[in-house]
């Protein structure tokens, strides 16, 4: 049973709320996404282990403009909230909030993902992608080493800290993912 509420969670994200998100992705034929902040966690971790006010997708848009998928969303009554583009699109539908986060990836296999003011870009290296189960579903994720990476360079929250020790008690278990 989840207890934790998440520090700011106006909103809420079940995990039937992120099967359904994936399916919209997947039927406007978007295949490489993968879950990351809170939910990409819990999927690494194989279960839920909070309350999440939103769900963190890394879209590959290589080969298919993000245009595509902000319509497939909105056909469901999403609507963009905050459009950061290239490095980040935010979408909304009631209580439920997307994050989408753009990734081109070069000819090396590397995703590389905008970021604002002409900061240096996010780098996705191979290792960056893994797998995790949500609900017992098995689902893109990003890895263990990525969402370390990604909890560095600003101040943790209470939450922040406890998905931190959650990641570090993965490392070196056998089949992490």
């Amino acid at each position: 049973m989840v207890t934790e509420l998440d520090d700011d969670a106006h909103s809420s994200m079940s995990a039937a709320d992120v099967a359904t998100v994936l399916y919209i992705a997947h039927t406007a034929r978007f295949d490489r996404i993968w879950i990351a902040g809170g939910w990409g966690v819990d999927a690494l971790v194989g279960r839920q282990t909070r309350i999440h006010s939103d769900l963190d997708l890394a879209v590959d848009v290589t080969r298919m403009a993000l245009d595509h998928l902000l319509q497939a969303f909105g056909r469901h009554g999403y609507v963009v909230e905050a459009d950061w583009r290239p490095s980040r699109v935010a979408l909304v539908a009631g209580a439920r909030q997307v994050d989408l986060h753009p990734l081109v990836f070069d000819a090396q296999g590397t995703g590389w993902q905008a970021n604002v003011d002409g900061q240096e870009p996010f780098r996705y290296p191979k290792d960056a992608f893994a797998k995790g189960l949500i609900d017992g579903r098995l689902v893109d994720c990003l890895s263990v080493a990525q969402q370390l990476r990604f909890h560095r360079g600003y101040v943790q929250r209470e939450h922040d800290n406890r998905d931190i020790a959650l990641l570090n008690a993965l490392i070196g278990r056998t089949g992490t993912r």
